[in-house]
């Protein structure tokens, strides 16, 4: 998924793009989502969205906590959520669907 981006107003078309993605939130220059998931599906999902988020060059912070996985998307040096964040987190929703089995 890719926002279009708005030549014609001064609008953040990342904003936009990540409203698309229920269960995102941002926090300052991170994006962070809790999945309800087993071990396996972690371990499922972890496989799925490491191959992804090299291919962005991007380094995901992923924990297991209490039964959820956790995945934390930014840039390590404190600079601006990128488009490629945003491109991996709609890539993490498509594969999370995937792995427990949503449509």
């Amino acid at each position: 998924m890719r926002a279009r981006k708005r030549r014609d107003s001064g609008a953040d078309y990342l904003s936009d793009a990540l409203a698309l993605l229920s269960g995102w939130t941002r926090d300052g220059v991170k994006l962070r989502r809790d999945l309800a998931c087993d071990d396996s599906q972690h371990a499922a999902l972890t496989e799925r969205i490491k191959v992804a988020a090299d291919t962005l060059h991007i380094r995901p912070t992923i924990r297991r906590v209490n039964g959820h996985t956790q995945i934390c998307l930014g840039p390590q040096d404190g600079s601006t959520i990128t488009d490629g964040e945003v491109t991996l987190a709609a890539r993490i929703e498509d594969f999370y669907r995937t792995v427990v089995g949503r449509p």
